[in-house]
């Protein structure tokens, strides 16, 4: 798993109390109870909910999005590409840096870039236009202050031998790994598509992209509980996590309570992203539930370790 002791900033020590607090009144915890001898010295202390801008935030602006985290208390987003938005690889570099102070002048973290490049192709031009572009948003991600950069495996083609293809989006990963280290950006492989989201393929193309800078971003799919089950299936990449989750709206349609005490007990670090894909009729108030329930599950969690 990537290394995340890095020094506490400002910025993080505001969002790292405000979560704690969070945690501190879902376990029931009276006011003469010490939060730094509970839940801030507890595995899981560290873990922070964010949002994935896939479809909740598609139409804000960036003003607008901020604005709303801000509401909300949801300190961490990682942007999609072609959203309104707008942080795209053709900002030139004042527009950066207008992005970039967007964030800072606020509490929200970027936490980096959500893009849909993939490596699985055959045919090798398109395979080599996916590196390069994702080159392009690394370097993007960069400007504007994020950590990192999503990608996807997606794919096994049909008449190509699935070893050949898991050594190609292995060794593409490796390439990005490499390219993004130089910068300070981690490369962040979701677990996605309809034959690669399966963890055992996602531990062999590990096997291969073994760059420390690459790293895997779970995605909460019903294929996790497919096989010997949800933890067989996370102990077979958990010590290859990159700092981002993927979650959908926490429910009973997907074990979310059994997934965040793993993730407690190893003591994780890292974002929980929501990628929301219902459509509430205030989203606002939406966000602001699922974070109350994610802080509810980290402290249900945080009792049994």
């Amino acid at each position: 798993m990537f290394d995340l002791n890095n020094k506490i900033s400002r910025r993080r020590f505001l969002v790292n109390t405000s979560q704690a607090a969070g945690m501190f009144a879902a376990a029931g915890l009276t006011s003469c109870q010490s939060l730094s001898n509970w839940s801030l010295t507890r595995p899981g202390s560290k873990m922070r909910f964010g949002l994935v801008t896939f479809l909740w935030a598609k139409d804000w602006d960036l003003p607008t999005l901020i604005a709303n985290c801000q509401k909300t208390n949801v300190l961490g987003v990682e942007l999609r590409t072609q959203h309104a938005h707008g942080v795209e690889s053709n900002l030139n570099a004042q527009q950066r840096q207008e992005v970039k102070k967007h964030f800072d002048d606020s509490p929200v973290t970027l936490v980096g870039l959500g893009t849909n490049f993939d490596f699985h192709h055959v045919d090798q031009n398109k395979l080599r236009e996916n590196i390069e572009a994702a080159k392009k948003y690394i370097q993007l991600s960069q400007d504007v202050g994020g950590s990192g950069v999503k990608v996807k495996p997606n794919y096994l083609p049909d008449g190509v031998k699935p070893e050949k293809t898991i050594k190609q989006i292995g060794d593409s990963l490796n390439e990005l790994g490499r390219f993004g280290a130089n910068l300070g950006q981690r490369i962040r492989l979701e677990v996605h598509g309809p034959k690669t989201q399966q963890l055992p393929i996602i531990k062999q193309i590990m096997d291969v992209a073994d760059h420390p800078n690459v790293g895997v971003c779970w995605n909460s799919n019903q294929s996790d509980l497919d096989g010997n089950g949800l933890e067989y299936n996370f102990n077979l990449v958990k010590n290859r996590f990159s700092d981002t989750v993927h979650i959908h709206e926490l429910g009973p349609q997907y074990p979310y309570q059994q997934l965040i005490n793993l993730f407690a007990k190893m003591n994780y670090q890292g974002w929980f992203l929501l990628e929301a894909a219902s459509n509430p009729p205030d989203l606002v108030q939406g966000l602001t539930e699922q974070k109350a329930l994610f802080e509810k599950m980290v402290a249900q969690a945080q009792a049994t370790v």
